[in-house]
């Protein structure tokens, strides 16, 4: 069968389609999972890309949507066909977070999904949602997830709630649709007027553009009517952190999810302070959240957005398409 390999040290160039041997019939508590599907995410990136550590022969993605093939001994909770989703933290249930790093992350420190069939404990998947076809299934393991623990299971969103989400990639267009889902306003940034106009025809009811308006969390806080928002979806990292600060609500809630802005930068820590904010760093989230996750999507309806879809054959196009920044929404591949 057919694979995606990493060669060190790394680079979209050292990535090579090669032949693998079959997984072999699944043990107990395995499923034989037919991979259909995966999504990119900016991890993804920086294990193929840099500056990520790589081992040599490590199959990168995290992200996979796949058919059960075959069941093991013991195995209850997936049958035959059974379209289903991984787990980005396989290990990791339920519960309060315990693990730091990504030493049993796939495409990280474990092989991932880029290859045609693998064998994993069940306990490894979850069932994607009726109806979903593979790729959007393929979005939920890692964007979707974060997007459903910052603002539901951290966040603890309520209708009537305001919410800010930073640019259009897969995390902050899933947190605008679970925040109107829930009954939420959604405000927004983007550099592209072009993708602005988009957020609005998706609901977000205010947006702002941060190359022209710099100050965008001044602005964002004087259109609440100097309240502040609840909840704000931080992809940026340091460089983006105190115009969130300035964005917030006193008592409001920062879920630092990304640094797409770099890991260093002063932090208007006063502010925070006085604010009296809530500043909480997530990494994805647990199985039993994503089984949360899965039902909340059936229950409302939500489809993930997909920019574009590449088959596995043009992975590295797919990621030099995800640097250039253009997407909107989730980039696909294909199987």
């Amino acid at each position: 069968m057919r694979a995606v390999k990493l060669r060190a040290p790394g680079g979209l160039d050292s990535l090579e389609i090669c032949d693998v041997p079959e997984p072999g019939a699944p043990g107990p508590g395995e499923i034989l999972v037919e991979v259909r599907a995966s999504s990119l995410n900016y991890h993804d990136y920086g294990v193929a890309a840099g500056p990520f550590r790589v081992l040599d022969g490590r199959i990168p993605l995290s992200d996979a949507a796949g058919v059960v093939r075959a069941v093991g001994e013991g195995v209850r909770c997936f049958s035959v066909g059974d379209l289903v989703v991984s787990c980005f933290f396989p290990t990791w249930s339920s519960g309060r977070p315990f693990l730091h790093g990504f030493e049993t992350t796939p495409g990280d420190g474990v092989d991932g999904y880029a290859q045609e069939r693998v064998v994993r404990p069940a306990t490894w998947f979850t069932r994607a949602p009726k109806d979903y076809d593979p790729i959007e299934a393929a979005t939920l393991t890692t964007a979707g997830l974060t997007a459903w623990r910052a603002l539901v299971v951290n966040g603890r969103l309520r209708s009537g709630e305001v919410v800010l989400i930073l640019g259009t990639g897969g995390v902050s267009l899933f947190a605008l649709q679970i925040a109107l889902a829930a009954g939420a306003t959604v405000l927004a940034t983007s550099s592209s007027d072009e993708k602005l106009e988009k957020l609005r025809k998706l609901g977000a009811s205010h947006t702002v553009n941060y190359r022209t308006q710099p100050d965008w969390g001044k602005r964002i806080f004087d259109w609440t009517g100097g309240r502040g928002v609840d909840h704000v979806i931080e992809v940026g990292g340091a460089g983006t952190l105190p115009q969130s600060i300035a964005a917030i609500k006193v008592g409001g809630h920062i879920a630092l999810i990304g640094v797409l802005t770099g890991h260093k930068g002063e932090i208007p820590s006063t502010l925070l302070m006085t604010k009296q904010g809530r500043l909480q760093g997530l990494v994805v989230g647990n199985r039993s959240e994503q089984e949360d996750f899965v039902r909340a999507l059936e229950t409302t309806g939500i489809r993930p957005i997909i920019d574009r879809t590449f088959p596995m054959e043009e992975l590295a196009d797919a990621f030099q398409y995800q640097n250039t920044g253009k997407h909107f929404g989730k980039i696909g591949v294909s199987f």
